[in-house]
């Protein structure tokens, strides 16, 4: 089931980009049912690494915990948090090599306390990717007022510390922002 929704967005062409390799750690950030990043990630990272899957939904993480148990997943560990809020994600700070935000931004209240999250659990040199919807159909995707357009994106990254390295169309109906600390 955790192979849902890859048809739109393949994770692993993503963590090439970024360059994830053997040994790393990071956090897919309300990671969802699915956790899109979560074990895509954990196969790379491999054994010394690690992948922290982040959610508020209790069921949510429920979910990913039985996916990790019937694969065997040494290196994937669930935590329940709120995203939103800083300083309240039990992980390191400067801990992780890259943040994931897979069509959560656009859903959340916080956005500004989302970004600054990641940032301060990121490494110097980590990488925080956010996949959001394009605003292309109104049947897909959140409404207009929700939506997070890549320019809007990118103010807030920077009122959270962190620069635009590079933005693309990675679906029909997603864009993909890869931001650096400042």
């Amino acid at each position: 089931m955790h192979h849902a929704g890859r048809a739109l967005i393949d994770p692993f062409k993503i963590l090439e980009k970024i360059k994830l390799q053997e040994g790393m750690r990071v956090a897919d950030m309300g990671c969802g049912r699915t956790g899109h990043f979560v074990f895509p990630a954990a196969r790379i990272v491999g054994p010394r690494g690690m992948v922290y899957a982040v959610d508020i939904l209790k069921d949510v993480l429920e979910n990913i915990n039985s996916w990790v148990r019937s694969q065997s997943h040494d290196n994937i560990q669930t935590i329940w948090s709120d995203i939103e809020m800083v300083d309240k994600t039990p992980i390191p700070a400067k801990s992780l090599d890259a943040c994931f935000f897979m069509n959560v931004l656009s859903a959340l209240k916080n956005r500004n306390g989302a970004l600054s999250e990641a940032a301060r659990l990121l490494k110097d040199d980590g990488s925080v990717v956010v996949i959001d919807w394009q605003k292309k159909l109104a049947t897909l995707g959140p409404s207009d007022e929700a939506m997070l357009s890549p320019l809007k994106l990118t103010e807030l990254a920077k009122e959270s510390g962190l620069r635009l390295i590079e933005s693309y169309p990675v679906s029909e109906y997603h864009y993909c922002s890869i931001f650096k600390k400042s």
